[in-house]
């Protein structure tokens, strides 16, 4: 009774707190502002966090590195004029993006004077209200799948390609450039490709299906995430089943300089045969037999089992009962 109340009481101050928000705030700032201090205090500080203990303390950074001592980026080719390199073209991008995103903005409800490409300022009576949660479910999951799917074919037919051109060729020669990952190369690129590869798959589906603003910062937030952990050459990661496996093949694909592993998640990769190393299935079955999910599956099913042959006789019990009381 008490977790309901908490969690009501906490839609309601949530609730309270965006209408006040979106009351106070255009639809350009918040494009604007909610986008960049998401990338920054989830992408860009962590990065940063990561660099300076790798630089910092490399003896101890080694030892959770992937590749080891190759794995510290002082260590790589360029050193620290490298390092500057990647880091502040990594952040160009970030806050191009965050401007591209806001210019697009300003032209559809300022200079056109059309809604929001994304829904910010309510409903049809002019009410700011929270999304409906099962369409913010709903969108949040066509968006990751979206995102995914998006990603890896541009990935593959344009950055990876010969039909790719130009465009391939600004991609493997600076996002490649980099052998061995770390947290700032994710986003470290030429800016065309880079539109392309990281913006494209998520804010086109954003815009299509009109997703509440909060649904898509959601996802800001998430593959935010992603990219600090999952580039950041490190093997002691949150998540062993997801997490790990997708850093390993981050990993795979830089240091092969883009021969597979397209997709970090793996599944596409999985499907197309583009895998390398250990692929999202072998994944998923070393985890269920790390934490015994068919034993403890087996266990639950013969509970169940027990369970219904002992509901079963008692039924029947009863019923023999009540014919001899006939």
């Amino acid at each position: 009774m008490l977790s309901s109340w908490s969690t009501s009481l906490n839609l309601v101050f949530l609730s309270v707190a965006w209408t006040t928000i979106a009351a106070s705030y255009s639809p350009l700032q918040l494009e604007l502002f909610a986008p960049f201090v998401l990338r920054l205090s989830l992408y860009i500080i962590p990065s940063l966090v990561f660099l300076l203990f790798d630089v910092g303390l490399p003896s101890l950074s080694m030892e959770f590195k992937a590749q080891g001592k190759l794995g510290i980026p002082s260590n790589q080719r360029g050193g620290s004029k490298m390092i500057r390199r990647v880091v502040l073209w990594s952040c160009a991008n970030v806050l191009f993006t965050v401007a591209i995103q806001a210019g697009i903005e300003f032209l559809v409800t300022d200079v056109f004077r059309m809604r929001s490409l994304l829904l910010i300022k309510g409903s049809k009576w002019g009410l700011n209200h929270l999304p409906n949660p099962w369409t913010m479910f709903k969108h949040a999951i066509i968006g990751l799948l979206s995102r995914n799917i998006l990603q890896y074919y541009i990935h593959t037919h344009l950055l990876h390609s010969p039909s790719g051109g130009r465009l391939a060729q600004l991609h493997q020669s600076w996002h490649h450039s980099i052998r061995i990952p770390f947290s700032f190369a994710a986003n470290y690129d030429h800016p065309l490709p880079h539109l392309l590869h990281r913006v494209l798959p998520l804010y086109l589906p954003a815009i299509l299906l009109r997703m509440h603003i909060l649904t898509y910062l959601i996802l800001v937030a998430i593959f935010s995430l992603e990219e600090t952990f999952v580039y950041s050459g490190y093997n002691v990661l949150p998540s062993t089943i997801m997490l790990r496996g997708m850093a390993r093949r981050c990993d795979a694909h830089m240091m092969s300089q883009g021969e597979g592993n397209f997709g970090c998640l793996g599944v596409l990769d999985w499907c197309h045969g583009t895998t390398l190393g250990k692929d999202v299935v072998e994944d998923l079955k070393a985890e269920m037999d790390k934490h015994h999910v068919e034993e403890k599956a087996g266990k639950a099913i013969d509970g169940a089992g027990d369970a219904a042959n002992g509901l079963a006789g008692k039924l029947k019990g009863r019923m023999r009962q009540g014919r001899g009381k006939k």
